[in-house]
């Protein structure tokens, strides 16, 4: 029996998957195997391996719609030349990732959060971003994403 998503269970989700972004970005800057780390992020936080992942990253607008595995990693570290506009939202390198919820929808298959998160650069300027993530809970019982939009704030 599938166990409710929880406001708890987002949470947490939330803050792992912040510090792994950031931690792409550390290995980028160590000159390690930092699409590795994308690759790594990606399998532990999106479900494209059991479900369809909808993902519409933050700055794409050519191919602003990740449907796959590869799309996705190509989003946070680039260097894929069918995703030439990507040049690796997690390489920035961010210090931090905080999650500003506005509010939840919880149901027993499918949970979503939805509100504002904000990446520290490294000279503490933060970028303000608008999200929504739809979670489910794997048969290993951890928390994936099948659903992430996120956009800049609109400004007049």
């Amino acid at each position: 029996m599938t166990k409710t998503i929880t406001k708890k269970d987002i949470e947490q989700a939330q803050q792992k998957w912040g510090g792994s972004l950031v931690q792409i970005g550390k290995t980028f800057s160590g000159n390690k195997d930092y699409k590795k780390e994308a690759e790594i992020h990606v399998s532990k936080f999106y479900g494209y391996r059991e479900k369809t992942v909808l993902f519409k990253p933050t700055k794409a607008s050519k191919n602003q719609f990740r449907l796959t595995t590869e799309s996705a990693v190509s989003y946070f570290v680039g260097g894929n030349p069918e995703f030439s506009e990507d040049h690796g939202f997690a390489l920035q390198p961010w210090t931090s990732v905080r999650f500003e919820n506005a509010g939840f929808i919880f149901s027993k298959q499918f949970s979503v959060a939805m509100g504002n998160y904000f990446f520290t650069d490294a000279d503490g300027n933060e970028t303000k971003v608008e999200y929504t993530f739809g979670y489910y809970r794997a048969e290993d019982g951890t928390l994936k994403i099948n659903l992430h939009h996120s956009s800049l704030p609109f400004k007049n």
